[in-house]
């Protein structure tokens, strides 16, 4: 596990997030004085209030928590998923889970994380952990 202090760098907790995102690196923080993990990215610890926040490499692993499917015309590229994944670390957040059909996506279905890029933005997804 790759850690380092949330605050070396001089950018607020937020760009520094999305530019390790954008070198394909999705970390997220882990709290040294209390031990728990947070997302989205934070000034302060949303446990205990501590400041002494590190960014940490979570394990890839989740469960989806729930997810709405948006129904698109094909020509407008077609339905997608919106899912509330949570992560091995204990916190959740809203992604999309890749390759799988929107009518075989399900609560409770184990995921693994993947950065990619879409349209020149790096982004964090899920794809289903059995084609991982």
């Amino acid at each position: 596990m790759h850690t380092e202090p949330a605050g070396a760098a001089t950018h607020g907790p937020q760009e520094q997030y999305f530019s390790r995102l954008a070198e394909g690196r999705f970390q997220i923080q882990r709290c040294a004085g209390c031990g728990a993990h947070q997302f989205f990215p934070r000034v302060l610890c949303m446990h205990c209030g501590a400041t002494d926040l590190e960014w940490t490499d979570p394990a890839g692993a989740g469960t989806v928590y729930s997810f709405s499917v948006v129904r698109r015309k094909p020509e407008a590229g077609g339905d997608y998923n919106v899912a509330l994944i949570d992560l091995e670390e204990g916190v959740r957040m809203m992604s999309r889970v890749d390759g799988v059909a929107p009518d075989r996506l399900r609560i409770g279905m184990s995921v693994k994380v993947r950065v990619l890029r879409d349209e020149g933005q790096a982004l964090v997804v899920f794809v289903p952990a059995e084609a991982a």
